[in-house]
């Protein structure tokens, strides 16, 4: 069975992500203001996500949004909601480094996908374990 490759492409501005999809990327992830670990990227809030992700898909290009960063239990609540407001957008999925944010993904949004983040660090093959009943969805 061949297995073609995906063109997966960072998109931290509206810029980069239209240079993106009209270079044959077959998937970007932008990033969510707040929530993102590209930290000098000028990244999405949440009504221009909206925009990039129609503009994407009217094209045949995935979105992948990343939250890849430690959520406090302070910030948990606007989490969830930009989540919510992600899902309802039509994200294909969400790249995520936080095993608790991944848990309630699982229970209250089990329809969207979920990817790990590097940022998770996962490293040895109980990790992967771990991981592997959690990102199906259920």
């Amino acid at each position: 069975m061949s297995h073609v490759p995906e063109l997966l492409a960072p998109a931290g501005d509206m810029l980069s992500l239209k240079a993106a999809v009209e270079n044959g990327a077959d998937a970007v992830y932008p990033g969510v203001k707040k929530l993102s670990a590209r930290a000098y990227a000028s990244n999405f809030s949440v009504d221009e996500l909206e925009q990039a992700i129609d503009y994407a898909h009217l094209r045949g290009v995935r979105v992948y949004v990343t939250v890849n960063t430690l959520i406090k239990d302070a910030e948990f609540a606007e989490a969830a909601e930009t989540l919510q407001t992600i899902a309802a957008y039509g994200a294909d999925a969400v790249i995520v480094q936080d095993i608790g944010l991944l848990s309630f993904l699982r229970e209250f949004l089990p329809e969207l996908s979920v990817h790990a983040s590097t940022q998770m660090t996962v490293h040895n093959t109980e990790s992967v374990r771990l991981l592997e009943g959690r990102m199906k969805r259920p």
